[in-house]
């Protein structure tokens, strides 16, 4: 549903002539409907943020259609998990757009700047090895479309824990921390253990055979005996950052 605003806006300019009736109509309408995909277009006004495309079993040419309307709506189209068939078909129309190779995101058009009170992180992103890497950058880069302060720390496992130990300055400065981890999943607890801020944990499906490509590190993460521990599923590094964005974002909307 349009704000009032939105509206008058969108009758001036059809008004003024600057925008013809067809395209008002198509502004005006909740979601269109394109024979593969309906396109959610009110998810902005509902959710804070527009819909999203999973691209991993789309084929390209359903991928570039939805971001080619969502673009068309709110400037920008967000992508997940996109292939490298999709990845190349999208940059024919979008030279620009913006490819993660690690987390297999992709950004076309240009995402709207949002302020921030302080240049300090707000969402910190912890990967407990260098194989987790992938999964924490899906997280991040979720959570910055969508408008937060990211910061990564990488590699540090309780394997090594000083690692993480000497690192206690950045984890109490955090608004909210992401965690990635598999094998046995324990870093997220013991983060939880040294900080007051929530702490995300994301389960991926890095380990040897006993872990069960993420299961060992699910079921170890939901049992945590750390308080303030929220828990994603096995490698949904977009789950996780829509959450972290999703808390800092309702902050900032109580003050």
């Amino acid at each position: 549903m349009l704000s009032n605003s939105e509206l008058e806006d969108i009758l001036e300019r059809v008004s003024s002539g600057d925008l013809s009736v067809q395209t008002a109509l198509k502004y005006c309408q909740h979601t269109e409907d394109i024979g593969f995909a309906i396109v959610d277009h009110d998810r902005q006004r509902r959710c804070g943020f527009p819909e999203v495309i999973f691209s991993e079993a789309k084929t390209p040419e359903h991928s570039q259609a939805i971001a080619r309307r969502l673009v068309e709506k709110n400037g920008f189209a967000f992508l997940t998990r996109v292939p490298d068939s999709t990845r190349d078909l999208l940059l024919t129309q979008w030279s620009d757009a913006e490819y993660n190779p690690l987390s297999k995101t992709m950004i076309v058009g240009k995402v709207p700047t949002k302020k921030t009170e302080t240049s300090s992180a707000k969402v910190l992103i912890v990967s407990a090895g260098t194989s987790d890497i992938p999964v924490a950058e899906e997280a991040g880069v979720t959570a910055r479309v969508m408008g937060c302060d990211i910061e990564y720390l990488h590699d540090a496992g309780i394997a090594g824990l000083h690692r993480i130990l000497s690192q206690g300055e950045r984890l109490q400065e955090a608004e909210v921390i992401i965690v990635t981890a598999g094998m046995e999943g324990a870093l997220p607890s013991v983060v939880a253990g040294l900080v007051d801020s929530p702490v995300i944990a994301v389960p991926t499906s890095i380990g040897y055979g006993a872990s069960f490509k993420g299961i060992a590190a699910l079921l170890g993460m939901l049992t945590s005996c750390a308080n303030g521990v929220g828990v994603v599923n096995i490698d949904n590094g977009f789950g996780a950052g829509c959450l972290a964005a999703k808390i800092v974002n309702s902050g900032k909307r109580d003050k």
